[in-house]
């Protein structure tokens, strides 16, 4: 029979029965667990949740990995590529690559009677990937987006409509400056969107790709490149490789050279600001395990100055130090559960409570997002739970040395 865990499960069934003392400290230490549990699981979850739906915003707009002309690379001047279904069969065969598009852009103004806005046009074919963007309609429906013929259609972001007051159904003309001469179409809005993405609400508006081809005078293959979507995103830097291997520094029958970038090399602000989320989550998770470690030491110490008495007697008949400190940390480790019980509870309940009803809302031109966003991530839950009890237990062994200081003699006059 394990001896310590006896006395120590007899110990936890009578904390309630005549103990003015350690009742309040023992709930104190639970609740310490409870809420330094809670705060982690609910700031992992809103890192986890805000740092992937910011990542898939941009991911949405321009993809996981882009290949281009390397004359465009880093530059917003339209140069052409030719990208013909044999190219398309060489990018769709690359390990890792789940779907693969074609696109093209170009810049123009649109005009109404009392406004006008320069804005980007995306053209996109019939293979465009369409559900980052329906996700994220208020008006309208998207468009059959085609690469051989076009009605002129344009999705454009709500602040867009905003500033020109243009809504689904609406006609609105856009003006095409070259070096040569002004183009004039008219186009017809189809849909609405808005991710609260400020750099790309502003300028990217979508149409047809062929009508972005014959603004660019370009011939039937030719566009600004094509956009690759991979099957996992942790994966992106090894697939990325994949692309400049068989890609890169290849040359199209107009003898232009290929060239890629992947989503980190293509905005690496934004990226580099989500990582910096994960220093405020360490430091938040450093201290919630203080806070917890912080009330089971006292908690512990006010146990084992109340048990005094039992300690002594123990001793008298025999117990040793070690069997009475592991008595005691079996004890914690109780408290410790009943703590993490409640923490899972309290952390889980919140993160569903947001989202389900997205209560918690945030200003989305300042975190790009109207609610906050939240993640459950089950295996680092799991892990916050197995640290919090590792580090508790750990920072308790030194004061449950405090046994080996009590003597039997002096412990049966302690009141």
């Amino acid at each position: 029979m394990n001896l310590p865990l006896f006395l120590s499960r007899k110990i936890y069934g009578q904390q309630d029965e005549g103990r003015e003392v350690s009742r309040p400290a023992i709930r104190i230490a639970m609740l310490g667990v409870a809420i330094g549990l809670a705060v982690m699981i609910v700031t992992v979850s809103v890192v986890l949740g805000f740092k992937h739906t910011i990542r898939d915003k941009v991911v949405g707009f321009g993809s996981h990995i882009q290949v281009q002309n390397v004359m465009a690379a880093g530059t917003a001047t339209p140069y052409p590529v030719c990208i013909n279904d044999s190219m398309m069969q060489v990018l769709q065969g690359i390990e890792g690559v789940k779907h693969v598009e074609r696109y093209a852009m170009t810049q123009g103004i649109l005009k109404t009677e009392d406004e006008f806005l320069g804005v980007m046009f995306k053209g996109v074919g019939q293979e465009y990937e369409n559900n980052f963007l329906g996700q994220h309609l208020v008006e309208g429906e998207l468009p059959q987006f085609s690469d051989s013929t076009t009605k002129y259609p344009l999705v454009i972001s709500k602040t867009m409509s905003d500033k020109l007051n243009l809504h689904a159904g609406d006609r609105v003309f856009a003006y095409f400056i070259n070096q040569d001469d002004v183009r004039t179409r008219r186009f017809t809005i189809s849909a609405v969107y808005e991710t609260n993405m400020k750099r790309f609400d502003d300028v990217i508006c979508l149409t047809d790709l062929y009508a972005t081809r014959r603004l660019n005078s370009w011939e039937d293959d030719e566009c600004s490149g094509a956009e690759l979507l991979i099957n996992d995103f942790d994966q992106l830097e090894t697939v990325s490789d994949r692309v400049i291997d068989q890609v890169n520094r290849t040359e199209d029958r107009m003898e232009n050279s290929f060239t890629s970038m992947n989503i980190r090399e293509l905005y690496p602000q934004v990226f580099s600001w989500l990582e910096l989320l994960d220093i405020n989550v360490w430091i938040i998770l450093a201290l919630m395990v203080c806070v917890a470690g912080f009330t089971m030491i006292s908690g512990l110490l006010i146990i084992i100055l109340e048990r005094t008495q039992m300690i002594g007697v123990l001793k008298a008949l025999g117990a040793r130090n070690k069997t009475i400190r592991h008595t005691f940390l079996w004890f914690a480790v109780f408290i410790i559960g009943q703590g993490l019980l409640w923490g899972n509870l309290l952390g889980i309940g919140i993160v569903l409570l947001q989202q389900y009803s997205g209560l918690i809302t945030l200003d989305a031109q300042t975190y790009y997002v109207s609610e906050a966003p939240m993640e459950l991530n089950i295996p680092l839950i799991l892990l916050l739970n197995a640290a919090t009890l590792v580090i508790s237990i750990f920072v308790l062994v030194a004061p449950s040395y405090l046994v080996s200081r009590i003597h039997p003699a002096q412990s049966m006059r302690y009141e």
